[in-house]
């Protein structure tokens, strides 16, 4: 069976967010759940949409839906093991994009996983995926546009 291959570029990461592996996140190998992994995703992936100011559902009952989640582990975590979550964006669309994720152990460095998370926005009212709104497309790229010149701007 092949085997799964996540690749991000690093300029693409901008936001970064830090969650503790719990006690009842661990499994009976004694390392982090894939079920708990995935539910940390999807708390990163909310703090990341906060910060930016895209919320989840707006008044016009439009919302972000996941339409999948891939992930590549590399290495296991433990309980109390504070985790990196780096977090990105790329494969734009019409209606959505990727949410990419690079997590590593913080007290080594230790690339913990890779994972990406493809949305779109879904109108609850008309019960169909519609267009990204223009106002969320272009604070997603000012931001990654940003992040591109600092980083250019830092090995300078």
């Amino acid at each position: 069976m092949a085997r799964l291959q996540l690749d991000f570029p690093d300029d693409n990461f901008f936001y970064t967010t830090a969650l503790t592996v719990r006690i009842t996140d661990i499994n009976a190998g004694n390392h982090l759940a894939n079920d708990s992994m995935i539910s940390m995703i999807s708390e990163a992936r909310a703090r990341f949409l906060f910060h930016m100011g895209v919320p989840e559902l707006s008044e016009d009952k439009t919302g972000i839906i996941v339409t999948d989640l891939a992930t590549m582990y590399k290495s296991e975590a433990h309980a109390r093991d504070q985790l990196l979550f780096e977090v990105g964006l790329m494969d734009f669309n019409k209606y959505g994009c990727d949410i990419i994720f690079r997590i590593t152990r913080a007290a080594d460095s230790r690339l913990i996983a890779l994972a990406k998370s493809g949305f779109v926005f879904f109108s609850y009212s008309a019960s169909k995926v519609v267009p990204m709104p223009a106002h969320v497309l272009n604070t997603f790229q000012q931001a990654l546009a940003d992040n591109v010149s600092a980083k250019k701007a830092s090995k300078q």
